[in-house]
């Protein structure tokens, strides 16, 4: 929903960080895996219930997702990196919320699992939808640089980071939270999967 209003201003942000990272020989995917370590350490602190030092590592993580892409904009855009970026994004997204069940699984438990299934559901409409797209021929020209066609949605990167700053923040809420985002990636799952059966129809 606000990605593509973001990204022009992210792209600026990130330029010169990007630039040092590439004078130190230091390539897109190398920032992609060491952002997806620095993110899962926010699984074992959110099992000990040290929230505000999850957040920071989460927050690190997706500072990370946007710097590898910078980088690789300065150097050389690769499919096998597009690849890799997404896949561990959607492991990061699932672990942070399985961190949550850790936290309390008496009271979390339920809200996690109905959480990470919606997971699934947004990432199986998107992924799909883009190997087909990528079968058909079918361009993105919204997102032209993006390894994979993008598919929008009520629930993108920027609102899922939102979800889980409020989640770090306001713990004690996590299962009415949770459950209320969950409703929203449900919007997202539903429009992707009959814009893109109608698409594909075609």
């Amino acid at each position: 929903m606000f990605d593509p209003f973001l990204t022009p201003y992210t792209k600026q942000i990130l330029n010169e960080p990007a630039r040092w990272l590439v004078k130190q020989n230091i390539k897109a995917d190398h920032v992609t895996v060491g952002g997806f370590f620095v993110g899962t350490l926010a699984v074992p602190a959110l099992a000990l219930e040290y929230y505000l030092l999850a957040l920071a590592f989460i927050l690190l993580n997706r500072l990370a997702d946007g710097l590898d892409g910078a980088v690789a904009r300065l150097t050389k855009t690769t499919d096998a990196g597009g690849y890799l970026d997404i896949v561990l994004d959607f492991v990061f997204y699932s672990a942070v919320v399985f961190g949550f069940l850790l936290a309390n699984p008496e009271n979390n438990a339920v809200a996690a699992g109905i959480l990470m299934v919606t997971f699934m559901g947004t990432g199986a409409t998107f992924l799909a939808f883009a190997s087909l797209a990528a079968k058909r021929g079918i361009e993105n020209l919204s997102y032209p640089n993006k390894s994979l066609h993008y598919m929008g949605g009520l629930t993108e990167g920027f609102e899922t980071i939102i979800a889980f700053i409020l989640f770090c923040l306001l713990p004690n809420q996590f299962v009415w939270l949770a459950s209320l985002f969950a409703a929203m990636c449900w919007v997202t799952v539903l429009t992707r999967l009959y814009s893109g059966y109608q698409t594909l129809k075609l």
